[in-house]
């Protein structure tokens, strides 16, 4: 059944991904509320009610569906159990299985290769012995991910041989890592997948993503790689979709490996910094599918009007807390600002973006890396490396 406009939509989670989700909501006539440990949360001036509690409080969980018409995520890190206790006062979309699945590493990527997906090879490693076993089984170079936790290139380490590997599992925490080998990646990309529970399933265009300092420095939509390899990342995100029996959003992030293999990394049940350009880019924004998904409404078009890429901001640009002369962007035609209501920047943390549009999907990223090198120049900071050429990215995504 149908969640119409007007309804309650309860979110778990109230950063920058909850404001986005409300401030596409609105006009559409639906209300907000949200759960967040931070009572000053960049979605709270959207909220009609905020639940302030840490986000493993299952309490805090239930007491926001008995008030919801409908429960959906901003972030993962969430309570199972306060979401399996929801489900008894109003729909959960996506499910607490996919959220508790995608929550440990080991678990997704067991999911994923159970079920036929592609990915790296990968050993899972509960000890500094099994670490460096698995890195002697690849050959030596490997990356470590935390099972839990870590986002932004945290909760992660690059090494190149097994006494690294042992090393880095104890520099980790000795928390339980997956290992993955070490592979020559030509490209990263993302795809957005949206389902409904009824079945209707849409999905966007690729996205083409560069990371810097294991950090998301640009994505632009749509990605300009070969037609062969955008049909088989959407045939992949549709297969997920369906396999999962998923309500609402998933970002489905992709290593392409030589001229066209396509390798599973990670997958994110809500919405993604790598599809803001559906701001701008496509007739459906990725906010309002998310809302059109959860509420079993009729999915919008993911047809791209025109190409466009973003930037993010990080809380470097703010030198010694003042705002950063964010005009020098905008003097570029077909630049906008997004900004996230963050009360603090720090170096790192995600503060906004810029977003651009261009005849091509080249043009769009020059023209959103020029705003922000002339940000950049103005507070004295590095430029980010320009071009889309094909054989981008070379480190692994968060």
């Amino acid at each position: 059944m149908a969640v119409p406009p007007g309804a309650l939509l309860g979110v778990l989670g109230g950063g920058q991904l909850g404001r986005m989700l409300g401030l596409a909501g609105r006009p559409m006539g639906f209300r907000f509320a949200f759960a967040d440990p931070d009572p000053a949360c960049a979605a709270a001036f959207l909220a009609e009610s905020l639940e302030t509690a840490p986000f493993e409080d299952p309490g805090a969980v239930e007491r926001l569906a008995r008030r919801a018409d409908v429960l959906t995520i901003e972030i993962e890190k969430v309570s199972i159990e306060g979401m399996r206790r929801a489900q008894a006062f109003c729909p959960v979309r996506p499910g607490p299985g996919i959220v508790e699945m995608v929550q440990d590493r080991i678990r997704q990527k067991d999911w994923l290769t159970r079920n036929g997906f592609p990915v790296a090879p990968w050993r899972a490693a509960r000890s500094a012995a099994e670490a460096r076993s698995a890195s002697e089984h690849f050959g030596g170079a490997v990356f470590l991910k935390a099972a839990h936790g870590g986002y932004d290139g945290r909760g992660q380490a690059v090494v190149e041989n097994p006494e690294g590997a042992r090393q880095a599992f104890e520099s980790l925490g000795g928390t339980p890592c997956a290992v993955e080998e070490s592979q020559d990646l030509t490209a990263e990309l993302s795809v957005m997948v949206a389902r409904r529970p009824s079945g209707q399933i849409a999905v966007f265009p690729p996205a083409l993503n560069h990371h810097e300092n294991q950090i998301l420095a640009w994505s632009v939509l749509p990605a300009p790689l070969p037609d062969e390899i955008l049909v088989e990342a959407r045939k992949i995100a549709a297969s997920l979709a369906e396999e999962l029996r998923l309500e609402g959003l998933l970002c489905v992030e992709l290593f392409l490996v030589g001229e066209g293999r396509l390798l599973v990394n990670e997958l994110a049940p809500r919405p993604h910094n790598s599809f803001h350009a559906t701001e701008m880019a496509t007739a459906t924004s990725q906010f309002e599918q998310a809302i059109r998904a959860v509420c079993d409404l009729p999915l919008g078009d993911t047809s791209v009007l025109r190409p466009a890429a973003i930037v993010n901001l990080l809380g470097d640009l703010w030198v010694e807390g003042n705002a950063p002369p964010f005009a020098r962007a905008l003097e570029i035609p077909g630049v906008r600002l997004f900004l996230y209501g963050k009360g603090e920047p720090r170096p790192g943390r995600k503060m906004g973006h810029l977003e651009a549009t261009g005849a091509t999907s080249d043009e769009a990223v020059e023209r959103v890396i020029s705003g922000l090198g002339r940000i950049q120049a103005a507070v004295g900071g590095t430029n980010v490396e320009t071009g889309v050429p094909p054989d981008r990215g070379r480190t692994q995504e968060e």
